[in-house]
């Protein structure tokens, strides 16, 4: 049976986490997370960083319906994007 490489998993992170995995794929993914520490933390910082990311991009309905506003610490949209583009960047190279 094949297993994956440390490589392979971090390319497969976001994929991961999207829920776009097949089966056997993901099976393999969380084998290999079983027994490698430095994925499974890895794993562990790219997912609390997409929450992050996440709460500070949460708009849901505010009171009366009307979209709520995010933090007034809330990253600016041209850094969000710029951290968003290292992302994809590193998932690339």
């Amino acid at each position: 049976m094949k297993r994956f490489s440390c490589d392979e998993v971090v390319e497969l992170v976001t994929a991961y986490l999207e829920g776009d995995l097949d089966e056997t794929t993901r099976c393999l993914f969380a084998e290999h997370l079983s027994g490698c520490e430095g994925c499974a933390r890895y794993l562990g910082q790219i997912r609390a960083t997409a929450d992050a990311l996440g709460a500070l991009g949460a708009s849901g309905p505010g009171a009366g319906g009307e979209p709520s506003r995010p933090p007034s610490d809330a990253l600016p949209p041209s850094a969000r994007e710029r951290l968003l583009g290292a992302f994809r960047e590193h998932r690339r190279s």
